[in-house]
């Protein structure tokens, strides 16, 4: 006989829900826990290291089970989602005491990487982003929010290498997409294993067209999209509308605290590729991935968590708007002059909590009593900060002025109604002051003091009524009454009502006893949730203000910003630069900002920089390795994008062309997990640098052609020179290191380059190098002298220098100046490629065996120099690839 199996009612409730979220892991709670069952308890046990159990459940085999306590969920939720998984939150929404049955449970909330909420999983410093990108033809629609802050974006682009510099400009935790998006040709598992972002695709019903357009317009009450400004962005808004649709599915509320959304044009700032902001070292460093070491570092005093994350969004997002950078510099001039001010107002930030998130976790309704005392405490400083803000001239800073509300009525009911050291939890009492309300403090008084009410009473009575024995008692059954024996029964007085009959006494009660029992009784649960629910009242209040909160933590945030700036510019001797649109860029006594503040004792070298777009179009920079060639590049570069960013810059004086884009191609790396060797990474960078930059552009380039050999090192190095300094191709402002000091040739022969080296003191076989920037080139590379001071063995040390003076004979520079010689650069490139055994053999050239054999015959290797062999091996080596092939 067959056997029924059926699912226990509960197990039935936990399944349906899961095949609701079946890309999540479930956690449903049972009483105190979080319980996990089936695939969902193997895997979380495994990567909770929590015991796995099991659970008979109707079937034949127990349930693999595990559980996490609730009051301690957050940690286990932070590993989950830190490790790619999306939890979703079942809770019980009745209560168990009233439910009749299956107690009744829903999914609250859907955490992921990009939605999780807990402080203790976010970095105060940096946004916590989710995107959503869709791919329709060929263009790319990107929305991006902080669902933590409330910050909103919308853009479109019109190529994948654009869309590279967003995702990496806001470096999202989780990325939404299309399943079009897996199609465009961008390397995802680059994104996921590289940068550790989720990403996947969402069903095609969340990119419906008018579905985007009219939730859009519901979310943010207006009537159309062009009033929103988001009318020229049509696949930008159904990336908005995806995205605010899976934020409501996962995070079942209203997102009040997302009050806009902001459409931008990336032509707006300053566009910053990967490699730059990594060859830079923004905000980390390139190696250890650490904050100390990178210009955020140098600039980042800020007090707020607002303002961190406001300082970061500008260094990642130089402006290009001449009147925009102007009023951030006026405004970090003001606060550097004014430095008594200034630093009031920093020492008022201080005790200002991050307003943006709290108020955040406030419109969710998952702010603590603790939370709101954070937020009164923040309150308490802003009229002061107002206040200091109003004796400022600065447009900026007026602004900034008027932006802040004080929210004086917010902090005026927060101080009014909630004790300040209140507990964490929200439904155990203690959190509404005595005088807020008189119901909680009566109940409270109740609670405390019911004792001695009842004595109070029962003397009372004693003395009106003459009986002496009468006494207040109390069982379940009746509850409070007054005891009276039957000697005393003639003196009970006519107010008093019989309650029961007793053998040898009469209880009684009264209206003043019925009142009392009636405020004591349950008075701790009914205080408990009095308190609840005026403490909800008092939170749904601040977040009906939360544009007013959101406008302000802003304005706090920018005034944060400016005066770290300007407490930085002060204590590190930096200057206002001047800005102009005329492509001049012009540096006297530049520093490094970060290497200077890791030089001891003020030993950094300062050196001048002159770019512009006619005779200084192009500065070639020679010098041995370890002179510091790369450190001079990239202070100019920083110094141009400090000065973008609205900062001081290190240097004397500073005046600076705006820049549309800065460009580095700097060091060499393999990238060995695509596959991918040091050169072809080069090459692909320098590609993608001259075909994005402008002639508005500034280029960093550092030792192309390093990656392959001498000879075609050298072609390709001076192609590129010879590309970058001609208007008609490209015209870029560029600083150009190599160790091919043959490029110095290039001086006099193109207008526009211009020749610097870093000067270096021989000391007899050893150099000092002075890390000087002087005019003129290298005519060496000291590259023996160099492997001495890294500690290379005098023996090959002593070897290295007889082959290089055997070599020396062969120097191929006279076949390099006879290219530079013709005169027009087009002749100068046919020759080279043509006359020069510099560029490998054609590959279409036909190359027999016994053509190479014949040669190699016929070699007088008795009269061969060093590199004279080295060059007929190299020739006749790509004649037979060339053959093989």
């Amino acid at each position: 006989m067959n056997k029924t199996i059926t699912l226990t009612p509960m197990m039935q409730q936990y399944m349906e829900t899961k095949k609701q979220y079946s890309d999540c892991i479930l956690f449903y709670r049972l009483g105190d826990f979080y319980e996990m069952f089936f695939d969902d308890a193997i895997t979380a046990s495994k990567e909770l290291e929590i015991t796995l159990t099991g659970k008979n459940c109707g079937l034949e085999e127990r349930a693999p089970m595990c559980g996490v306590p609730y009051h301690s969920v957050d940690s286990y939720l932070n590993r989950l989602v830190e490790k790619g998984y999306k939890v979703a939150i079942c809770e019980q929404v009745e209560d168990p005491q009233q439910a009749k049955g299956i107690v009744k449970r829903e999914v609250v909330r859907v955490v992921t990487a990009g939605t999780n909420m807990n402080a203790q999983a976010l970095d105060e410093t940096k946004n916590n982003y989710i995107m959503c990108i869709v791919y329709i033809a060929d263009r790319y629609g990107l929305a991006v929010a902080d669902v933590s802050t409330g910050d909103y974006f919308v853009t479109e682009l019109d190529s994948g290498r654009k869309l590279l510099d967003e995702i990496h400009k806001f470096s999202p935790s989780e990325i939404i997409c299309n399943e079009s998006f897996y199609m465009s040709g961008l390397d995802l598992d680059d994104l996921r294993h590289r940068l550790g972002m989720m990403i996947y695709s969402i069903d095609t019903h969340f990119f419906d067209d008018e579905m985007c357009a009219r939730i859009l317009k519901e979310h943010f009450h207006a009537a159309s999209l062009e009033g929103m400004g988001l009318g020229d962005y049509n696949c930008g808004v159904i990336a908005a509308g995806a995205l605010l649709k899976y934020l409501y599915e996962t995070q079942k509320t209203s997102l009040s605290h997302i009050t806009h959304i902001t459409g931008y044009a990336t032509g707006r700032y300053m566009l910053l590729d990967s490699s730059s902001r990594r060859n830079l070292e923004l905000c980390e460093t390139l190696r250890e991935k650490q904050k100390r070491g990178s210009l955020l570092w140098v600039l980042d005093k800020t007090k707020t968590a607002m303002g961190a994350r406001m300082l970061r969004s500008y260094i990642e997002q130089p402006l290009i708007d001449r009147h925009e950078i102007e009023q951030r510099l006026e405004a970090v001039e003001e606060l550097k002059d004014k430095a008594i001010s200034r630093e009031e107002i920093r020492e008022y930030l201080s005790p200002v909590y991050d307003l943006e998130r709290l108020i955040s976790r406030v419109t969710y309704q998952s702010a603590n009593p603790r939370d709101l005392i954070s937020f009164r405490n923040s309150l308490e400083m802003l009229p002061h900060i107002k206040y200091i803000l109003t004796e400022m001239h600065g447009e900026l800073l007026q602004q900034i002025c008027e932006e802040l509300d004080t929210l004086e009525d917010l902090y005026q009911l927060l101080n009014e109604s909630i004790m300040e050291e209140p507990p964490l939890a929200m439904k155990e009492g203690g959190i509404i002051k005595d005088g807020y309300d008189a119901d909680v403090d009566m109940l409270r008084q109740a609670k405390t003091e019911g004792k001695n009410w009842l004595a109070q009473l029962e003397e009372e009575e004693r003395e009106k009524t003459g009986i002496r024995n009468l006494k207040v008692k109390y069982n379940k059954v009746f509850g409070y009454y007054l005891e009276v024996t039957n000697a005393y029964k003639e003196l009970v007085p006519d107010y008093y009502t019989r309650k029961q009959t007793l053998a040898n006494a009469e209880r009684f009660i009264t209206p003043r006893l019925k009142e009392l029992e009636d405020t004591i009784l349950g008075a701790e649960d009914k205080l408990y949730a009095l308190e609840y629910t005026l403490y909800c009242k008092v939170r749904d209040r601040i977040a009906s203000e939360v544009l007013r909160v959101q406008k302000t933590a802003k304005a706090v945030a920018k005034i944060d910003v400016f005066t770290s700036l300007a407490l930085v510019a002060e204590r590190n001797n930096y200057v206002r630069p001047k800005i102009n649109e005329k492509g001049l860029i012009d540096i006297k006594g530049g520093r490094h900002p970060v290497v200077e503040k890791m030089t001891p004792d003020n030993m950094f070298i300062a050196n001048d920089t002159l770019l512009d777009d006619k005779k200084n179009r192009v500065s070639i920079i020679t010098g041995p390795n370890m002179a510091g060639k790369s450190t001079y590049m990239r202070q100019s570069a920083l110094i141009v994008l400090m000065a973008q960013i609205g900062s001081f810059v290190p240097a004397d004086s500073a005046n600076i062309g705006i820049c549309d884009r800065i460009f580095t191609r700097v060091g060499a790396s393999d990238d060995l997990a695509s596959g991918q060797s040091t050169f072809m990474v080069e090459m692909t960078e320098v590609a993608n640098i001259l075909r994005n930059a402008t002639s508005s552009s500034l280029l960093i380039l550092d030792e192309i052609g390093r990656g392959t050999s001498t000879f075609d090192g050298l072609s390709i190095a001076w192609a590129v020179v010879e590309h970058i300094s001609n208007k008609k191709l490209l015209g870029a402002k560029t600083l150009f290191a190599t160790h091919y000091h043959e490029l110095t040739e290039l001086e006099g022969k193109l207008d526009s380059v211009n020749n610097y080296c870093i000067a270096v003191k021989e000391q007899g076989d050893d150099i000092v190098f002075l890390r000087k920037i002087v005019k003129g080139g290298a005519d060496k590379s000291y590259g023996i002298q160099v492997a001495k001071l890294a500690g290379v063995p005098e023996s090959v040390i002593a070897r290295a220098k007889e082959i290089v003076g055997e070599l020396s004979e062969a120097d191929i520079t006279t076949k390099v100046r006879e290219i530079s010689a013709q005169g027009s650069e087009t002749k100068a490139r046919q020759k080279k490629y043509d006359e020069v055994d510099l560029a490998q053999i054609s590959l279409f050239d036909t190359v027999k065996d016994d053509d190479v054999l014949e040669e190699l015959k016929e070699i007088d290797v008795s009269n061969l120099t060093p590199m004279d062999a080295l060059n007929t091996i190299y020739r006749l080596q790509n004649k037979l690839k060339n053959r093989w092939k």
